[in-house]
């Protein structure tokens, strides 16, 4: 890892984070994403059940926006499904837009690629059909804020799909870590989604002025295998407070899981919640 994560109660919130260690590279992202694929071993693709509601609630728009995109992963879907829409890819860190521009590229696909905060697009982004904003509102301390924003970006009738996890997602992991006596306070700390989760995901789009039309609720389970897998997923997490001797070194943070924990083997689970909302 190229820093420490930990040092915020909300890390997920803090901007100091979110402009740093979190995502000012491509690298914590990408080492996340492919612990929890390994993982996985039940639950749909997030992408696949984004794109297949975007078919359904807009089979034809002219232009879409992936708020808060990250690797572009839902971009590159979208993409796919929509040849002839014109993209817009927005999320704070220009380390992300770069994979996002080159994953597109591979693809012979294009998209405007914007830098911004997503509560403050205005002037910058307007006239969505579509818009998605998966796995990034947690990043706000006032999710219903943003959705406002992203809001107004849309044409009158437009349609926004958000997704989101629960707040008590992962957890089993944070008892393991303390049961080894590696970050005993875990348990205690408020969860990563604490600002936006599966409750109260609807009261927050009720508070932004938008319309809910469709929910999907989905269970995941992960399972770690051993040490390895288990520490490449935890030193990416800024929940754990760890010490940067073991967040820096997956391979130190899996030999001290080794040593803590002999079985290292962890089911982990999830909730994760896809609504449909438009435009009033």
């Amino acid at each position: 890892m190229e820093a420490t994560l930990s040092t915020s109660r909300a890390p997920f919130t803090d901007p100091a984070l979110i402009r740093g260690p979190l995502y000012a590279t491509a690298h914590r992202l990408a080492q996340r994403t492919r612990a929890l694929h390994r993982a996985k071993t039940t639950g749909a693709d997030a992408t696949t059940t984004i794109t297949t509601l975007a078919a359904t609630t807009n089979p034809f728009p002219d232009r879409l926006a992936d708020i808060g995109c990250g690797r572009g992963t839902t971009t590159v879907g979208l993409a796919r499904q929509y040849p002839s829409a014109a993209i817009v890819a927005v999320d704070q860190s220009p380390a992300l837009l770069a994979v996002v521009a080159d994953r597109l590229r591979a693809q012979n696909r294009e998209a405007l690629l914007v830098t911004a905060d997503f509560h403050r697009l205005h002037g910058i982004v307007a006239d969505i059909d579509l818009a998605v904003a998966g796995f990034c509102l947690y990043h706000s301390a006032h999710p219903e804020q943003a959705l406002a924003e992203i809001a107004r970006c849309l044409t009158p009738g437009g349609s926004i799909i958000v997704t989101t996890k629960s707040a008590n997602s992962y957890h089993e992991i944070d008892t393991a870590l303390a049961t080894a006596d590696l970050d005993p306070g875990v348990p205690q700390r408020p969860s990563l989604y604490q600002s936006f989760h599966t409750d109260n995901a609807e009261s927050v789009l009720t508070m932004a002025g938008l319309v809910l039309d469709r929910r999907v609720d989905q269970q995941h389970t992960f399972r770690f295998a051993d040490a390895d897998h288990l520490a490449d997923y935890v030193a990416t997490c800024p929940k754990y407070q760890l010490g940067p001797e073991l967040t820096a070194d997956s391979k130190a943070l899996a030999a001290a899981l080794r040593d803590r924990f002999p079985d290292c083997a962890v089911t982990a689970t999830s909730t994760v919640t896809y609504l449909v909302a438009r435009r009033r």
